[in-house]
């Protein structure tokens, strides 16, 4: 059983959200509701176990809360489960519009992020780079962090080439991030 047989029919528009256990997937999310409690926050690394779906109110869109990706204090046997779950995902879902990869500030691109990515290349899934927690780093740090993530993602596929800066604390870039997903919805 993959988990796979519990989703929720698909919605006209799905944006995910992926990263590694920690990056702040969950506070992003309540960042753009405008309100903390819609998605479980956690200062323990892996919480997010499942595929979490957050249905916007015209019912036409959904957001979906991704399990982290490399560190999480849980068995192998589950982190495996929760791999499956999300390669199962990725392939079979013909709504899915663009899947926002999320990485921390303060730690840039990790081995993780780039397996990530590669899987996202490989099934042809659009995605895009948000750094979160950009209020942690100096202005200097973030313009270096941008032309790294630049360079590795003019190589890439199946990425987007604009990145979004985001501070959930601060409510920066939050805007932005909103004006790109609601582009991602059918006129």
């Amino acid at each position: 059983m993959t988990g796979l047989e519990h989703l929720p029919p698909p919605h006209e528009v799905e944006i995910a959200f992926a990263g590694r256990s920690n990056v702040g997937k969950s506070s992003l999310i309540n960042a753009l509701f405008g309100h903390g409690g819609v998605a479980r926050t956690s200062n323990t690394p892996g919480r997010t176990r499942e595929l979490n779906y957050f249905a916007m109110a015209s019912g036409r869109m959904a957001l979906v809360d991704m399990p982290g990706y490399g560190y999480a204090k849980a068995p192998k046997s589950l982190v495996k489960r929760w791999q499956a779950l999300v390669r199962g995902f990725l392939r079979g879902r013909a709504c899915l519009r663009r899947v926002f990869v999320l990485i921390d500030a303060r730690h840039g691109l990790k081995p993780h992020d780039l397996d990530a990515m590669d899987l996202l290349d490989e099934a042809a899934v659009n995605y895009q780079v948000v750094i979160t927690k950009a209020d942690k780093i100096k202005p200097p740090a973030r313009e270096k962090l941008l032309e790294e993530l630049r360079g590795k993602l003019a190589r890439r596929p199946a990425a987007h080439p604009d990145i979004h800066m985001t501070s959930a604390r601060k409510k920066t870039g939050l805007d932005e991030l909103r004006a790109a997903i609601a582009a991602l919805l059918p006129a």
